[in-house]
């Protein structure tokens, strides 16, 4: 559905199932979100009113128009609207914590200094206490104060500035992959719960509210009325999608719920999305590094990987992406533009929007691993790249594992115009997210603790990086590089060119420590002396202690003879 046209259909979207609308400080939090979202303001409070009841904006008629400023709909919402703010405009706590911050910066309050207490800060600048509340928690969250008990909010030290490692420079040529045996092999050793999770790709259970959610499954189900256990079959619980449509539009992206198919955790949607556009032989773009359950996903459906030039800090690079389209019939495009699998990479918002751009014209469907998006250290969340999606090319994929319930395997895509194919796709395999799943999850949003929750969240892993970097840059050998993501929980290091990743893995492991090395991230075996490492499975003491360990292991591994992935073998 294009320009205005998709907007509109969101009031009727995600208005479907139950009108209540959401409860508590669930419902305040959402509306907040919305008339901070940066779309016409006065769209939004309509396509609230759908939801809680109150309509101040025409419906998508022939001949409607904005009342806000008068310009006819069925034009693109975002170019053509005069009332729609460039970026949404900075709440009260947040310029306060963007203040604080640049005193941190500016030498005003050394690290380990004492911060203006709440009670200051709300006589001297004319606050209330839950702003100061805000911004020092927005603050802890990017690691740039600490809370001590009993004593106040003080300056952290703040780790020296990494060297990032180098641009990847990935072969051009289409290539089949063969990676999954590499794959178990390597993640074999973590399951081991006596060993130091440095290589795991999953963050520490114990950060997850567990408990709650347990409790809100147990209550939701009880209430539960029995032709719900069928009515919640594909595309999903209706209440569940409405939610998460809503979060889309809080958030600055119009998504309607009719679009949204639940399914098996993020890699599942993932798959559904390869599959609708592909066949056995095609060529999918993805970048360089990748992650590897991409690379298994290739080799299970006999796809052909382009990989892109991918920087550790800014994504993938569009003058590379462009050149391969024209080279090769490239079918779909498998990204993650925000906080990438191994790198922490995060596309430029103006990146973002110039490769959905490129895409629509070549007509290549993006499918968006978003999995890690709510896990960002900064002010505002990033907006995805379906955020600028008009025409219905980007799939976006996301799930709740990685933020609030692993082990749950509640995920979703916002399909767009392939939302058909994926829903019939998943009839065809799983059939349904299981229902006690989806209700646990929806009743944690319902009761408005999710934001609660991932601002703690937040908080843990910045500290973690923080502690990680600096254990990385005081242990690793001279010459070691690392990226310095702003969210997720990994870490992708370079190391001089003469240590084995493999070699250093399995020296690692003999010493209870897992590792992530860097061939699993290639189809051809590349990144032969990187390494990801996890930073938010371990404790801050595990983490501390493993790295220590391994830098000092570093320096005695040297690179040795490894037979190359079959992939690789097969195109030399």
């Amino acid at each position: 559905m294009a320009g205005d046209a998709r907007l509109h259909a969101l009031g009727h979207g995600v208005g479907r199932g139950r009108r209540g609308g959401v409860e508590g400080e669930g419902q305040k939090e959402q509306e907040a979100k919305l008339h901070r979202s940066p779309h016409c303001a006065r769209f939004l409070r309509g396509f609230a009113g759908s939801v809680f009841g109150q309509n101040d904006h025409t419906s998508g008629r022939a001949g409607g128009s904005c009342r806000s400023c008068r310009r006819p709909n069925g034009t693109d919402a975002q170019n053509a609207h005069p009332c729609i703010p460039a970026e949404p405009v900075d709440k009260k706590y947040e310029l306060l914590a963007r203040e604080l911050e640049a005193s941190i910066s500016e030498g005003t309050f050394r690290p380990g200094e004492r911060l203006p207490s709440v009670r200051e800060l709300v006589a001297s600048r004319g606050v209330s206490p839950s702003t100061v509340f805000e911004a020092y928690a927005l603050l802890e969250s990017r690691g740039v104060v600490e809370a001590r008990p009993r004593a106040g909010y003080f300056a952290r030290q703040r780790s020296a500035a990494a060297p990032q490692p180098a641009i990847s420079k990935p072969a051009t040529s289409p290539r089949p992959v063969a990676i999954h045996d590499l794959v178990m092999e390597v993640l074999g050793s973590v399951r081991d719960h006596d060993v130091i999770p440095l290589g795991s790709a999953f963050p520490n259970p114990a950060l997850f509210p567990l408990e709650r959610l347990a409790r809100g499954m147990g209550a939701g189900m009880r209430r539960l009325e029995p032709a719900r256990m069928l009515r919640d079959l594909t595309p999903g619980n209706d209440e569940l999608r409405r939610q998460l449509a809503l979060r889309y539009v809080a958030h600055g992206t119009l998504a309607s719920a009719d679009e949204i198919v639940l399914t098996s955790g993020a890699m599942e949607a993932l798959n559904l999305c390869l599959q609708a556009v592909t066949k056995p032989g095609d060529a999918v773009a993805i970048e360089s590094p990748a992650f590897y359950g991409c690379l298994q996903a290739l080799e299970r459906l006999g796809l052909k990987a382009v990989e892109i030039a991918t920087h550790p800090r800014d994504g993938v690079q569009l003058d590379s992406l462009a050149a391969a389209l024209q080279r090769q019939a490239i079918k779909a495009c498998w990204f993650m533009p925000n906080l990438q699998n191994p790198t922490g990479a995060s596309m430029p918002a103006d990146n973002r929007k110039a490769l959905v751009e490129l895409l629509a014209r070549h007509r290549v469907p993006l499918i968006e691993d978003d999995v890690y998006a709510e896990l960002y250290f900064g002010v505002r969340r990033p907006l995805p790249a379906k955020s600028f999606d008009r025409e219905g090319w980007v799939m976006h994929c996301s799930s709740f594992s990685k933020s609030l319930a692993p082990g749950y395997r509640v995920g979703w895509v916002a399909a767009g115009r392939f939302v058909r194919e994926v829903e019939r796709l998943k009839l065809m395999g799983t059939i349904s997210v299981a229902v006690p799943s989806q209700v646990a999850v929806l009743e944690f949003l319902l009761r408005g603790a999710f934001d609660r929750h991932l601002r703690q969240l937040r908080a843990t892993l910045a500290a973690q990086q923080a502690l990680a970097v600096r254990a990385i840059t005081k242990h690793f050998p001279a010459g070691t590089r690392v990226t310095t993501p702003d969210g997720g929980y990994f870490l992708w290091v370079e190391l001089p060119r003469e240590v084995d990743a493999f070699a250093l893995h399995g020296l690692a492991l003999s010493h209870g420590i897992s590792l992530a090395p860097g061939p699993l991230f290639s189809g051809g075996g590349r990144f032969t002396h990187h390494v990801r490492v996890n930073y938010g499975h371990p404790t801050a003491a595990q983490l501390e202690s493993g790295l220590r360990t391994v830098g000092k292991m570093a320096g005695l591994t040297r690179r040795t003879e490894r037979p190359a992935p079959a992939a690789a073998r097969a195109s030399s």
